[in-house]
């Protein structure tokens, strides 16, 4: 005969393992309760409503037939399996419970001992609910491809995409396979540039980098290399798994727009080639364009450096002569002869001559500057910070242009500066005489002859 001891030890080690323990009698009927979890007691049996009821009568309908299972299993010579019953709870969803069945001796009782499933089917419904979401947005991206597809398919632009590190084609339309007189098929793994004649792919490779480093570039113009066609190409980067792409559009040029194309890539590379300076600005003020000549004034080694700065920034008089040829340029569309100074950026100073005029067409309004270097003309000459006004007519013309302070400030020099003249001239060049004249020390006369580089002075006179 079994220890008493022995027996509680283990009933109360096995209920410590299990959520839950149902001690029942020969019909079924349930004699005892143990639950190990508080939450699943108040869910389904508080209070011990269960002792005396028939365990199939505490579960759903579905599950009775598990628990004559259950008890006809436990009655005979073999171990019943694990199976999962469902019990009604008192408030929300039933609570599943899988349970053993174990004969207790020779008693004729039976030991049923149950796990709450409840953490697992959270479990599983996240499960569920995560795989629900993902394949939602497979779907999305599903449909996305399938509509991407179908525009790359049937757009009637050429389209290649093509990998940025080595330059190979990654996909082509239809459109571009017809425009590079080739099969799709055949375009895909080949490089791009080896499509077009040697001249173009200098071209091209220029594109592709400028893609690279600002994201988008301008057309360009390149060939096939049978020299049959011509076209319009543009690129544009995008990133994808990591890895980079430019995204290649090409157009046919006709055969007026390639002539027309052709004069104009023709002027371009002349402007680039003038001795003069020429720059292109926004309506601000700002840089579009500067070729070879002017970079070579400012100080700068290449175009990039200019783009996006104002004009202003390298003229003579900062805040001063770009508003004067703005405001000229807005009211009468041209400017000659404008003379001022460009300022390089390494502390050079050269003398310029500007025309300037507007050019309406396109987007937005611009200006062309052509920057003529005059320094050569000037050699010998005291060079002045600015050609003053010699009339009325003169400075009124220059109402609203320039700022007011600036406008008294240069009238100002200039009347003294025509006094100093008729002072010199009625003293017949004698300074001490002149500077009786004018009502000023003969050094301050001194300081306002060099500062108007007005005669010579000796080395008695620099002294006082």
């Amino acid at each position: 005969m079994p220890d008493p001891e022995e027996a509680r030890a283990a009933a109360s080690l096995v209920c410590a393992a299990m959520d839950l323990s149902l001690v029942l009698d020969s019909r079924g009927i349930i004699r005892e309760v143990a639950c190990a979890k508080q939450d699943v007691c108040s869910a389904i049996d508080d209070d011990c409503r269960w002792v005396g009821k028939h365990w199939a009568d505490t579960v759903t309908a579905e599950s009775r037939p598990k628990i004559e299972e259950l008890l006809r299993e436990a009655a005979g010579p073999t171990p019943s399996r694990w199976r999962q019953v469902n019990h009604p709870a008192r408030q929300g969803p039933d609570v599943p419970i899988v349970y053993l069945a174990v004969r207790i001796g020779d008693t004729g009782r039976v030991m049923a001992v149950g796990r709450d499933l409840r953490p697992m089917a959270t479990l599983q419904q996240r499960l569920v609910n995560a795989q629900q979401s993902m394949e939602r947005e497979y779907a999305k991206l599903r449909h996305a491809e399938t509509r991407y597809r179908l525009l790359f398919q049937i757009a009637s632009e050429a389209v290649l995409v093509v990998d940025a590190a080595s330059g190979r084609i990654i996909e082509a339309n239809p459109a571009a396979a017809d425009l590079l007189q080739t099969q799709a098929r055949r375009l895909i793994g080949h490089p791009l540039e080896a499509h077009f004649d040697e001249d173009s792919r200098a071209t091209l490779a220029s594109l592709l980098a400028a893609a690279r480093v600002a994201g988008r570039t301008d057309e360009g113009r390149v060939r096939l290399a049978d020299g049959t066609r011509e076209f319009r190409v543009s690129a544009s980067l995008f990133r994808e798994d990591k890895a980079s792409y430019l995204l290649v559009r090409a157009a046919p040029l006709a055969a007026g727009s390639a002539a027309a194309s052709s004069a104009g890539i023709r002027v371009l590379d002349l402007i680039e080639d003038l001795p003069d300076g020429f720059v292109v600005t926004d309506d601000d003020g700002r840089i579009l364009s500067a070729n070879r000549a002017f970079l070579d004034m400012a100080g700068l080694s290449s175009e990039q450096q200019a783009l996006g700065v104002t004009l202003d920034r390298w003229l003579g008089r900062p805040g001063v002569d770009l508003s004067v040829l703005l405001a000229s340029l807005r009211e009468h569309g041209t400017v000659r002869m404008f003379s001022t100074a460009i300022q390089g950026s390494h502390g050079t100073q050269t003398d310029v001559e500007i025309c300037a005029v507007v050019a309406p067409e396109g987007k937005g309004r611009c200006f062309g500057f052509s920057v003529r270097d005059v320094s050569a003309r000037l050699s010998g000459a005291p060079r002045r910070e600015q050609e003053l006004p010699r009339s009325v007519k003169q400075m009124t013309e220059l109402v609203g242009r320039v700022p007011l302070k600036d406008l008294v400030r240069e009238t100002t020099d200039m009347i003294e500066r025509l006094c100093i003249e008729a002072a010199l001239e009625l003293s017949g060049d004698n300074r001490a005489t002149a500077a009786d004249l004018l009502g000023l020390s003969r050094q301050s006369l001194y300081v306002k002859l060099r500062r108007y580089g007005l005669g010579e002075l000796d080395q008695a006179e620099s002294a006082n």
